[in-house]
């Protein structure tokens, strides 16, 4: 099928790259012309595994192609997806300017029947206001369908994730556009689910509150751990082995970040509001959250006294493994507030560093070549983001590197014993039990 998606950021650039992988023709837009000539030449403007080269390769077989033109994306495909940003604003609310203004360009160049899909992330009824607008600025008599199609794309893993779904939603209240969007979905095997165009919209932002919920839920009861001497991770593993509760999202640690809970959780906290039934729990697990970065930095200036003049490493820069994106990052975050207290901060991150040298961060900080290099001289280690690398250091040549042996894992990535055993002293979050060397 001939396919346009609107907006080609994570969401846009991996879905059309995915759908032209499985056969799909497909014009992906975006307003920035740079990114449109980056895109043409093969080079992606991020880091996501297994994306650039899936890019390139359906670029050369001209299966995917990309343009500036709106109305060529619109002429081009028999359904259009818009992947534009929601960003939030300073209520919590969703900004759908974006959402607004391609919905009217879209409406410019209709000539003939397409069915407009609804895929970025927005509160319920946002495909009623799409419907409603291009229905103002359309031609008198265009037919058009709106659905609704939420991704659950993890980043770091979403060519998989959209590759290999775990599920596959769609809302409409049309047999023709629902029957154009399975056909799309063919080569895709998973669950579909046709519910209406509202309950579809509801879905995204409740399941990604839900895994915040479980977040903080673990966060909390990691207090409890360290207040009474237990291993939040046996805890963890004792309720996430029963089916109903599972071990997903079950694991202690600085907090959720990046450009999805946060924002997600705050806008689903308005929705409920909008709609005159406050969702109270999820301003708990706001609060939460908030407070776990906060514990911590509490424990490090309990063990270090005065954070002012010391040197500090930092591995972890980007919100989670697998990416560079640092967008709300709780690591950087935290960087901010220890510069902000006068330590020396030198901090590494496998594939975040080019974009932390693109803001102000970068000239308050030393920003290491390696995760040794960054701890060289640290009087204390701090460990942000589970990259897989840092779990594999050579605990001897970090000791050695180290002018005091002194690690707070922020991500429980480390074995305490094992630590132990080099000598050094360890901190991580909710793991009560003895970790300093005899």
């Amino acid at each position: 099928m001939k396919l346009t998606i609107i907006g080609s950021g994570y969401v846009g650039l991996t879905t059309g790259a995915c759908f032209a992988e499985v056969g799909h023709q497909v014009v992906c837009v975006d307003s920035d012309p740079d990114r449109v000539q980056s895109l043409v030449t093969g080079t992606v403007p991020f880091f996501e595994p297994g994306l650039e080269a899936l890019v390139k390769k359906n670029v050369a077989a001209k299966r995917l192609r990309f343009t500036g033109s709106t109305e060529e994306g619109v002429n081009h495909g028999e359904v259009l997806f818009i992947t534009v940003p929601t960003p939030p604003l300073a209520d919590g609310s969703v900004d759908l300017t974006f959402m607004e203004k391609v919905a009217r360009e879209i409406a410019q160049y209709l000539d003939s029947y397409r069915v407009i899909v609804d895929k970025s992330t927005v509160p319920v009824k946002t495909g009623e206001r799409v419907a409603q607008t291009i229905r103002k600025y359309a031609k008198p008599g265009v037919e058009f369908d709106v659905v609704s199609n939420p991704e659950f794309l993890r980043e770091g893993a979403a060519v998989m994730d959209l590759m290999k779904p775990d599920r596959i939603v769609i809302g409409g209240n049309s047999d023709r556009a629902l029957a154009l969007m399975q056909k799309i979905y063919e080569p895709f095997v998973a669950p579909v689910l046709v519910t209406d165009i509202n309950s579809a919209e509801l879905i995204k932002h409740a399941a990604n509150s839900f895994l915040a919920l479980k977040i903080s839920y673990i966060n909390a009861l990691a207090e409890l751990c360290e207040l009474s001497g237990a291993d939040v991770l046996k805890v963890a593993e004792g309720i996430g082995a029963d089916k109903r509760i599972g071990r997903g999202f079950l694991n202690a640690g600085l907090g959720y970040g990046g450009s999805c809970f946060p924002k997600d959780v705050a806008a689903f906290i308005a929705i409920s509001e909008q709609l005159g039934q406050p969702f109270n729990l999820l301003k708990e697990v706001q609060a939460i959250n908030n407070r776990q970065s906060v514990r911590f930095l509490d424990s490090v200036r309990e063990a270090l006294w005065v954070l002012k003049d010391k040197k500090i490493a930092v591995w972890g820069l980007s919100f989670k493994p697998n990416t560079d994106d640092i967008r709300s990052s709780v690591a950087v975050s935290l960087v901010e507030k220890l510069v902000a207290e006068g330590a020396e901060v030198s901090a590494y991150d496998p594939k975040a560093m080019a974009k932390v040298r693109e803001t102000s961060l970068a000239s308050q900080i030393r920003l290491a070549d390696s995760a040794l290099d960054a701890a060289a001289d640290a009087e204390a280690l701090i460990i942000a983001t589970e990259w897989a690398e840092f779990g594999l250091v050579d605990l001897a040549a970090l000791r050695d590197a180290m002018q005091t042996p002194l690690i707070f894992d922020g991500r429980n990535l480390l074995d305490p014993v094992a630590v132990r055993d080099f000598g050094f002293q360890y901190r991580g979050v909710g793991r009560g039990i003895t970790t300093e060397r005899h």
